[in-house]
């Protein structure tokens, strides 16, 4: 059994070696994990699920309206400064689309106020959109677009990545890493040139999980499992 919710920061410790993990066995703590719907929100919804799970009996299921006043995310502020790693179990309902959406979404103040980094898909792939820019990772040319990967639908997926105090950018689903949505400062990706024009060196002060569509896209997204951490946990 995935331990309950662990906030193992603690005080006597630098932020750096901050961890969050959390099954959601205990339920949804509001409080540790609330709602983010920044600028508007018109129809998305969040909620404590126990009909489906990765582990135990719970996950937390949304509701992802289309247009981008449907947006909505639940996540939390406690993440490590530095390097970054993220792994949660994510099951969608839907497959992504040639129109562009967000599942995760991460304020980024190298980027500027009320910028994001944010991981979705477009062309049917999972990328990465810099908002500041509108840069994508990988490029969305069709070598770009065959260098990611599709998300599968109706069972549980392990999603991880590194984001690097370097600027680096690594992704993994299911254990198997993702070469187009992979990006090393010093090393070549032809599918990277889009990212790599600017020398923006993300800096997320938070993680949110959930649904943003630019367009009519909806779908139903759940989460468990989660592990924010400053290494790599890896899939169970």
């Amino acid at each position: 059994m995935f331990r309950k919710t662990a906030l193992l920061a603690l005080a006597l410790l630098p932020a750096s070696f901050a961890q969050v993990a959390e099954d959601f066995e205990a339920g949804w703590d509001e409080a540790a994990w609330p709602i983010y719907a920044p600028d508007c929100n018109q129809g998305g919804k969040v909620a404590l699920d126990s009909t489906t799970a990765h582990s135990g009996t719970n996950s937390i299921r949304v509701d992802g309206a289309g247009g981008f006043c449907g947006h909505i995310f639940f996540g939390t502020t406690s993440i490590p400064t530095g390097d970054l790693f993220v792994r949660a179990y994510v099951k969608a309902s839907t497959a992504l689309t040639d129109a562009h959406v967000t599942f995760i979404t991460m304020p980024d103040p190298a980027q500027g106020a009320n910028k994001h980094l944010r991981i979705g898909g477009q062309s049917k792939i999972l990328m990465y959109n810099r908002e500041s820019d509108d840069a994508t990772l990988p490029d969305l040319s069709p070598q770009g677009i065959a260098a990611s990967a599709a998300l599968p639908t109706e069972d549980w997926q392990c999603f991880e990545y590194h984001v690097g105090a370097d600027g680096s950018i690594e992704t993994w689903l299911n254990g198997e890493a993702i070469a187009g949505l992979t990006s090393i400062p010093g090393e070549s990706n032809p599918n990277a040139a889009q990212w790599q024009r600017s020398d923006i060196k993300p800096t997320p002060s938070a993680v949110y999980f959930g649904w943003e569509s630019y367009g009519g896209d909806t779908n139903t997204f759940w989460y468990d499992d989660i592990v924010i951490d400053s290494a790599r946990v890896g899939c169970e």
